[in-house]
């Protein structure tokens, strides 16, 4: 009975980190598709592959944490005299943090995509290619990758400071579940989108995102990110 009180008081904090896979679902689908219709060359004769994008986030997550064990933690030790530098849920509130700035970046810029595609008339070209850099996709991309530092960090560390010993290695199981209720919940909201956003006004268009209002998306994400933070 007390393992299973103890599985019950993580589950709050534990559902709350859902949402942070549910942001970032995104990445594999509409950056894909953004990415698509920018410039990807590096020289006349490459192009960046579109879902190759993808890389930039695992990149940071492997510097992020060398940065975050070496640098971070010796520096937040100083003012908090915790061992970890800071708590569990301190790391995760950073995380979240972070991931919010990166789907306010990712609208800012699709907002900026639409505009330059507007410039040079190309919204009802599809398959044109926007003179707009694929790098500016980056920023948002970097920034996941910094928030799923600090939040899988903090996450898995207060999953297994708060089990009982024989709990352990189910309660770190419940990570990798949350990951896969987070992408369950970014296609229900994409479903839904979809659903009350009408076929005419619809943000996120099948053929031609140009039209759409993927940027409204972004807003909505942050929007449930605030109020789950």
């Amino acid at each position: 009975i007390e393992e299973l009180k103890s599985v019950i008081r993580v589950l709050p904090i534990w559902g709350a980190g859902i949402l942070l896979f549910t942001c970032q679902s995104h990445l594999g689908s509409f950056t894909i598709q953004q990415a698509r219709s920018m410039n990807r060359h590096l020289s006349h004769s490459f192009e960046i592959p579109p879902a190759s994008l993808s890389i930039f986030s695992i990149i940071t997550v492997l510097v992020s944490l060398g940065l975050y064990e070496r640098l971070f933690v010796p520096f937040a030790r100083r003012f908090t005299e915790n061992p970890a530098g800071i708590t569990c849920l301190q790391r995760m509130g950073i995380g979240f943090t972070i991931n919010i700035l990166a789907t306010i970046v990712s609208a800012l810029v699709e907002m900026k995509r639409k505009a330059v595609a507007a410039d040079h008339n190309l919204l009802d070209k599809p398959t044109a290619t926007i003179p707009i850099s694929v790098f500016w996709l980056l920023p948002q991309f970097c920034l996941h990758g910094i928030a799923e530092v600090f939040h899988s960090v903090g996450h898995l560390e207060f999953l297994y400071d708060q089990s009982p010993e024989s709990m352990r290695s189910t309660m770190v199981a419940l990570y990798s579940l949350a990951a896969s209720f987070g992408n369950y919940i970014g296609t229900f909201v994409v479903s839904t989108v979809h659903k009350y956003t009408g076929i005419e006004r619809n943000w996120l268009p099948d053929r031609n995102l140009n039209r759409g209002r993927l940027e409204n998306y972004y807003w909505l994400v942050t929007g449930i990110q605030v109020v789950n933070l």
